[in-house]
C-alpha cells in the first residue's frame, strides 16, 4: 500500500512537471540551440561568413632581402599558433599607392619593409579594417623572426652557422615516471580544456534539481495543499516521492540535451565542418589516439562507471538536501536565500575542476576531491588527468553514500516536522530537537 501511494505521488509530481507546456517549449528551443552552437559555423558561413578564408597579404620589400625570409618564417610560426591561419604571401612590386587600393578593393593585408639604421629593419601593417589577433600575432612573430635572421646574417656569421642558429632547437622529452608520457601530458592539457564543457551540463541541472524540488514543496506549503497530501500518506512517502521524481526529471532532461548534442555533432558530420577552434582539442580520432598511447584507454572500462555512479549519487544527495532545507521555509524567497551555500559550495567544485592541472601533486586538491558535493565535479577531472588513483575515487563514492546515508536518517525527522510548520519561529530550535528524537 505504501508503494502504492509513493509511486502514485512520484508520478503526479514527474507529470506535473513533464506534461506541461513550458517543458516541450523549453526543451525544443534547447534542442534548437544546441544544434545550432554545434553548427555555429555552418550557420555562419551560409550568411556569409568564412572561417576558411586564406588572408591575402601583399608585401612590399624596399630591403630586397626579406621577403623570402618572411615567407619562410610565415611558414614556421603558424606551426606554433594553429595551422588554420591561412596566409597566402605576394611580392608586390607596385607603387605604394597601388597597393593601398588593391587593400582597399580586395580587402588584402599590405606589409611594407624598409631597412633602418638603428634596429636593421622597420615593418608598417596596411589593412582596411582590424586584424584577427592570431593573425596579427603571426605576422608580427614572423616580422620578428625575420628581423633578427638579417641581423645575424649582416654580422658576418658564416652561412652554415646562420643556419644552424635560426633552425628550430629539438626538444627532446624525458619523464622520470614511467607512467608520464608526452601523450599523457598532452591529454591533461586537453582535458583541463574540454572536462569543464563536459561537466557544466551536470552542474547546471545539479542547479536546476536544488530549485525545482525547492519550489514545489514550498508551493505545496503556500497553498495549505501539503495539509491534504500529509493527511494521507507519510511525510516519508511524500519526501521519497520528491527524490524520485526530481532524479527521474532531471535525467529525463539530460538525456534530451546529451540526444541534441548527439544530434548536433550529427549533422556537423555530415557538413564536413571543420571546427573554429583548435583541431588537435576537438578532434575525437585524435583524442582516441592519445588515449591509447597516454594509456588511460585500457582504464576507461572503470573509470566511467564511477564517473556515473559518482554523478548519480551526488543529484542524490542534492535532492535530500533540498527537500529538507525547503521543509524548514515557509516560502520561496526564504528557500532562495538557504540555497545559497550550496550554489557556492557547487561553484567551488565547477572551478577547482577548471583549475585542476594548476594543484598537480597537491594535498589539497586530493582532499577537495573527498568532499560531497565538489567531488562529483572535481573527482572525475583529477581522475582522468591522473592526479588521483582509482581509490580515491571509491574514497569519494563512500564519502558520498555516507552523506546520503546521514541526509535520510536525520533529515527525515527535520522533514516530519519541518514540513507542516509555516512559522520560522524558533524553526532551528525545533530542527535540533527533532534530530535528537529516535
Amino acid at each position: 500500500m505504501k508503494n502504492k501511494k509513493l509511486w502514485y505521488l512520484t508520478k503526479q509530481s514527474l507529470n506535473r512537471k513533464i506534461k506541461s507546456k513550458w517543458f516541450v517549449v523549453v526543451n525544443i528551443l534547447l534542442v534548437i540551440l544546441i544544434v545550432g552552437l554545434l553548427n555555429i559555423d555552418s550557420i555562419i558561413k551560409t550568411f556569409g561568413g568564412d572561417f576558411n578564408e586564406t588572408t591575402e597579404v601583399i608585401v612590399i620589400d624596399n630591403t630586397n632581402k626579406s621577403y623570402e625570409l618572411l615567407n619562410e618564417s610565415i611558414k614556421n610560426t603558424k606551426s606554433i599558433f594553429g595551422d588554420e591561419t591561412k596566409i597566402e604571401l605576394e611580392n608586390y612590386e607596385q607603387s605604394l599607392e597601388d597597393a593601398k587600393k588593391e587593400v582597399e578593393e580586395n580587402d588584402k593585408l599590405l606589409i611594407v619593409l624598409d631597412n633602418d639604421d638603428t634596429n636593421y629593419m622597420k615593418a608598417t601593417i596596411i589593412s582596411e579594417s582590424y586584424i584577427d589577433t592570431i593573425l596579427y600575432q603571426v605576422i608580427a612573430t614572423s616580422i620578428n623572426s625575420t628581423k633578427e635572421t638579417i641581423a645575424l646574417s649582416m654580422s658576418n656569421i658564416d652561412v652554415n652557422e646562420l643556419v644552424s642558429v635560426t633552425n628550430p632547437i629539438e626538444i627532446e622529452r624525458i619523464f622520470l615516471d614511467e607512467e608520464k608520457n608526452d601523450a599523457s601530458e598532452n591529454l591533461d592539457m586537453i582535458m583541463s580544456t574540454v572536462f569543464p564543457i563536459l561537466i557544466l551540463p551536470f552542474f547546471m541541472l545539479s542547479i536546476f534539481l536544488v530549485q525545482m524540488i525547492g519550489a514545489e514543496v514550498n508551493d505545496e506549503k503556500t497553498t495549505r495543499g501539503m495539509e491534504i497530501i500529509i493527511s494521507n500518506v507519510s511525510p516519508k512517502t511524500h519526501f521519497f516521492s520528491k527524490i524520485i521524481a526530481g532524479n527521474l526529471f532531471v535525467l529525463i532532461q539530460g538525456g534530451i540535451l546529451l540526444l541534441a548534442s548527439i544530434i548536433g555533432l550529427f549533422i556537423r558530420n555530415l557538413l564536413g565542418s571543420n571546427l573554429l577552434i583548435s583541431s588537435d582539442i576537438i578532434d575525437l580520432s585524435g583524442i582516441i589516439n592519445l588515449l591509447n598511447t597516454s594509456g588511460l584507454m585500457d582504464k576507461l572500462w572503470i573509470i566511467i562507471p564511477l564517473t556515473l555512479v559518482l554523478l548519480l549519487l551526488s543529484f542524490i544527495a542534492y535532492s535530500l538536501v533540498a527537500g529538507i532545507l525547503a521543509s524548514m521555509t515557509t516560502n520561496i524567497e526564504d528557500y532562495q536565500q538557504i540555497q545559497t551555500p550550496i550554489m557556492i559550495i557547487s561553484l567551488i567544485g565547477y572551478y577547482l575542476s577548471m583549475m585542476a592541472p594548476m594543484f598537480n601533486g597537491s594535498i589539497f586538491i586530493r582532499i577537495m576531491s573527498y568532499i560531497p558535493f565538489i567531488s562529483c565535479l572535481l573527482s572525475p577531472a583529477l581522475l582522468i588527468m591522473g592526479q588521483i588513483t582509482i581509490i580515491d575515487s571509491i574514497i569519494s563514492i563512500i564519502m558520498m553514500v555516507i552523506t546520503i546515508y546521514l541526509f535520510i536518517k536525520y533529515g527525515l525527522k527535520i522533514y516530519k516536522v519541518g514540513i507542516l510548520n509555516y512559522s520560522s519561529s524558533k524553526l532551528w530550535t525545533k530542527m535540533f530537537k527533532a534530530i535528537k528524537e529516535k
